[in-house]
């Protein structure tokens, strides 16, 4: 029994790219059913727990896709650097990751929890134009920059703040998703003016923000959309 769990994992490390790439695909699939059957909530006003738990699930589904090469990244620069496999396996980094999108989740479901209607989003016309207005000043500001050049590096990023073993790990997935808040906080903030639970709109996000780290000329796309939404919010306060 004992010679055949070591067989089995050997195998699954030999193949740690392809379990990884699943395993990753799986969690996002998971939590993108959860947001197509979680569209319609019981109650205009849940309890805050459940708008953690909506919050964290639903930024697994919208930030794991362009994640996905900086997991991959670390797992064949953990081979490379320790091959002994003395640092941690890549569920550490993506635990670290993760946790920093949880803590978002928590502040995202405050903010939600003391809107008027809570399950709905910003009702004030103005106060979604300045919303708006806010996340396109920040598309183009140097703080935007700084962070979509480490999402946009992983590489460089994880050669760069490598820490051995699982502390190491998770304190490298921690750093690389703060970075990835701080690049995406305004634009997730968004869904405030979309409507949180709009699946349209999610999907929009989420595409917005992979070609933004993922696509060759994904820096010059986020500026633009920040002319374009500094324009959409300019035409709220004039009424249109």
């Amino acid at each position: 029994m004992a010679s055949s769990a070591a067989d089995l994992t050997s195998r699954l490390l030999r193949h740690e790219r392809g379990v990884l790439v699943g395993a990753v695909l799986m969690l996002a699939t998971l939590s993108w059913i959860f947001v197509l059957d979680g569209m319609v909530m019981d109650s205009m006003h849940p309890p805050l727990w459940a708008l953690v738990v909506m919050w964290s699930i639903m930024m697994v589904a919208m930030m794991l896709p362009s994640a996905t090469p900086a997991i991959l990244l670390y797992a064949t620069v953990r081979k490379s650097r320790q091959p002994d496999n003395a640092a941690a396996q890549p569920w550490v980094f993506l635990a670290g990751y993760l946790l920093v999108w949880l803590v978002f989740s928590v502040v995202a479901a405050l903010v939600q929890s003391r809107l008027p209607s809570a399950a709905m989003g910003l009702e004030s016309r103005t106060a979604q134009a300045a919303l708006l207005i806010a996340a396109g000043l920040y598309q183009l500001s140097p703080l935007k920059s700084a962070c979509i050049s480490q999402c946009r590096s992983p590489a460089q990023f994880i050669s760069r703040h490598w820490q051995p073993g699982w502390d190491g790990a998770i304190w490298l997935g921690m750093r690389h998703g703060a970075y990835c808040v701080g690049c995406c906080w305004l634009l997730m903030a968004l869904l405030f003016v979309g409507g949180i639970m709009n699946l349209l709109w999610i999907a929009g996000l989420t595409l917005l923000v992979a070609i933004e780290k993922l696509a060759p000329r994904g820096a010059l796309f986020g500026r633009a959309v920040g002319l374009a939404l500094i324009v959409w919010g300019l035409a709220k306060v004039a009424g249109y």
